[in-house]
């Protein structure tokens, strides 16, 4: 699977924004941008140096904030209401 090509610079870099986000969830990326997780961890490896993305992996396995069912329900959103501040 070859994702770099499938997307535009800008798109890539929103991916592995979210990606690293505590509180975004794998489904709200798939949604947007129609990866699932598995091609977004492919993603990753493709784009991250090996160590950044070990240390991603390490920071997202088993966080229950980045999976929509391991959430609790009253939390809609994908990210934090503060997060993108008009400055």
């Amino acid at each position: 699977m070859n994702n770099k090509n499938s997307f535009d610079p800008a798109d890539t870099s929103r991916i592995i924004e979210m990606a690293w986000e505590d509180r975004t969830p794998f489904e709200a990326i798939a949604s947007n941008y129609g990866l699932s997780e598995a091609q977004v961890i492919a993603l990753m490896r493709e784009q991250l140096k090996r160590s950044a993305f070990n240390n991603w992996r390490r920071r997202v396995s088993g966080r229950v904030t980045k999976h929509q069912a391991k959430r609790p329900a009253e939390i809609l959103r994908g990210y934090c209401p503060s997060q993108y501040k008009q400055r």
